[in-house]
């Protein structure tokens, strides 16, 4: 018997008027070629920042990680919290032990970055690191306790060591979960990604556009005519078609890490809804007070599957013409309404798979046939509550196999087991 897995496709077209979204290293937005012609880019790296920026309003931060190059800073303002009579220096130093302890990796003292600076810098990691909230309160109470007195040593000793290690495999945040993790300096911390998301690309052809700006001196006279500055910025307008896909069953094995009390279904709930919202309401950020180009997507499309991803960006590889009354949503919309029932039709994929539709406007009306018809509110409800049963029902078949294959009647033991089998880990 095969088991099934819990996949969350999220496709979205999303119109965006003149903007400079996410640019490259000459200030012009990011581009790619696809079906011959060049497109408008926003990298994944953009998205999936907004999209962690989003949880702030919609995670506790609890919940949530610190991916930051001043660990030893950061935990040494939970160990001065828990130990108020520690000193600055005292904290940093056995934070930088225990973040070496824990994680392998050298943290290094930064010169300072101004002669003024009353203090020296905390050491700092080489690398960004991430951490969850939960790991940085562990890790902040095993300092205070190991190192009392400033002692260095005990921090080292092979029980702490041990004990450092599993703190930063467990109680992983739902960024963390999401995202993944990679420590350099310790392979074995590395956290598989639960979440891809694709770099958006406009369905049409793309041309970059420049604005040649000026800004005038307040305190000029008339008689001093001219800018007091004058530059350029580039931009360009689109219809991006937006993917990202969630393998839930590897989002449950991450927030249950380390854990022996199994693997609840709502921690689960809560981060699939989470990203759901965050990442289909989530703007990159680059340029916006000068496009203010504050849209929201025409239409999402959300598919629960049982044996892969699958991205419609196939449905737009030839480029989407502008309509003869202008605009390219219309022509999208058409083109999604026949391509994904061709797709699933000749891949066996139109035998079951959960669908949602979110559209806004009669542009999207051919996108109804895709799936129900919802508001975000009730697309958020309804995706959670089908994670939840379908875990569930993964669970009890993987019970059932493994008691048939080795003959153990107990429940638990078997419902346990069942989810990792079917983990495909």
């Amino acid at each position: 018997m095969t088991l099934n897995r819990t996949i969350l496709d999220i496709h979205i077209l999303q119109t965006v008027p003149p903007s400079n979204l996410n640019r490259d290293d000459t200030g012009t937005p990011k581009s790619a070629t696809y079906g011959g012609v060049r497109r408008s880019r926003v990298s994944s790296q953009a998205w999936k920042r907004a999209t962690r920026k989003a949880f702030a309003g919609l995670l506790d931060a609890s919940e949530l990680g610190i991916r930051t190059k001043k660990v030893v800073e950061v935990l040494a303002e939970r160990v001065q919290a828990l130990d108020p009579a520690m000193t600055r220096a005292a904290a940093q130093s056995l934070a930088a032990e225990t973040i070496t302890t824990a994680t392998g990796s050298k943290v290094a003292v930064p010169g300072r970055k101004s002669k003024q600076d009353a203090e020296d810098p905390a050491a700092e990691s080489t690398y960004l690191m991430f951490l969850s909230d939960r790991q940085y309160d562990g890790l902040a109470a095993m300092t205070v306790e190991g190192g009392k007195g400033g002692d260095l040593k005990a921090l080292k000793d092979k029980e702490n060591k041990t004990r450092a290690k599993q703190l930063v495999l467990t109680e992983h945040s739902v960024d963390i979960a999401l995202f993944g993790r990679m420590v350099a300096d310790s392979t074995d911390l590395n956290v598989d990604a639960a979440a891809q998301v694709a770099h958006a690309l406009s369905v049409h052809a793309v041309e970059v556009e420049s604005d040649y700006y000026t800004a005038v001196d307040d305190e000029n006279t008339d008689a001093e005519t001219g800018a007091g500055m004058i530059g350029t910025v580039d931009f360009n307008s689109a219809t991006l078609y937006r993917y990202a896909a969630l393998d839930v069953n590897r989002l449950q094995e991450n927030l249950g890490a380390g854990h022996d009390d199994g693997r609840p279904a709502e921690p689960v709930r809560r981060a699939v809804t989470a990203f759901l919202e965050g990442f289909i309401t989530s703007l990159p950020t680059g340029k916006i007070n000068t496009f203010g180009n504050q849209t929201l997507p025409a239409a999402v499309i959300v598919k629960l599957r049982s044996r892969r991803p699958v991205s419609y960006v196939a449905a737009f590889e030839e480029p989407v013409r502008m309509g003869d009354g202008g605009g390219f949503l219309k022509e999208s919309c058409e083109r999604l309404a026949a391509f994904v029932p061709d797709l699933e039709k000749s891949f066996g994929l139109d035998d079951g798979p959960e669908g949602w539709v979110l559209r806004v406007g009669k542009e999207t009306e051919k996108l109804a046939s895709l799936g129900k018809s919802v508001s975000l509110s009730e697309l958020l409800s309804s995706v959670g509550e089908a994670v939840v049963a379908r875990l569930a029902s993964e669970g009890s078949d993987a019970g059932r196999v493994v008691s048939a294959r080795t003959g153990d009647t107990e429940a638990g033991a078997g419902a346990d087991a069942g989810v990792m089998s079917g983990s495909g880990a």
